[in-house]
């Protein structure tokens, strides 16, 4: 059997659960759903060439997910569930069958998150019978994994799109910069080298990515006050 290669998950297929409350804020769980599990199995290894089943033992609920290898054999590995708060035993069996595709590799990146503490404001509080409740939606906003797959940097924010948490340093956000910064650099000296308005805002047109990028548009308006005043 070729070893399989699942893909690390991206920010949009994790979520944020509450792991622990306290008076002024909470701890946050990664964590992946059945649907994110099934939709790489679809992906890697093809709908047809995976298959699940549960069984009951010693009264815990198992989940077996089966992958065909390339000579058609199939290769299991199981695991068990636990129950959910909601459906008991529907929440046991997606649980089962969860932690069998992290057997498989799936999302097995997510053990290796940092410890995750949100400060919640006043207003992020709501009260049932006499106890405060977390009243807040945190997502993950970006994600980036080191070579050995573990995570390198994590960002999550608010409804609001407030980074409420931040882990690690961005390589893909210093890459963003470096290339905005060269992208601004080649527009300005374009700009300097215009000989009329005209020219200088198709110059600036060409980079409508920049139009609203306060340095570019500073630079622009600057070098057109020559064009004003001649």
């Amino acid at each position: 059997m070729n070893k399989l290669n699942f893909r690390l998950l991206k920010a949009d297929e994790i979520e944020c659960r509450i792991g622990t409350t306290s008076a002024k804020g909470v701890s946050l769980l990664l964590y992946k759903n059945a649907r994110v599990d099934m939709a790489l199995l679809d992906e890697v290894v093809g709908a047809e060439n995976w298959k699940r089943s549960h069984q009951v033992i010693n009264d815990n609920l198992f989940c077996s997910v089966y992958i065909r290898t390339s000579n058609g054999e199939w290769v299991e590995k199981q695991d068990v569930g636990t129950e959910s708060f909601t459906e008991k035993e529907k929440g046991q069996a997606s649980d089962a069958f969860k932690r069998a595709c992290v057997n498989w590799g799936i999302g097995r990146e997510l053990y290796t998150a940092p410890f995750v503490w949100v400060n919640l404001n006043a207003d992020e509080w709501s009260e049932k019978n006499g106890k405060k409740i977390p009243r807040v939606n945190l997502n993950v906003s970006r994600i980036e994994y080191d070579e050995q797959r573990r995570i390198s940097f994590l960002e999550i924010r608010d409804a609001k799109n407030n980074i409420r948490y931040s882990f690690g340093n961005s390589q893909e956000y210093n890459k963003e910069q470096e290339e905005l910064n060269d992208a601004i650099a080649e527009g300005v000296d374009r700009m300097k080298r215009t000989k009329t308005l005209e020219e200088l805002k198709q110059v600036f047109y060409s980079y409508p990515k920049l139009v609203g990028n306060e340095r570019f548009k500073n630079a622009c308006k600057e070098h057109a006050k020559q064009f004003k005043t001649a």
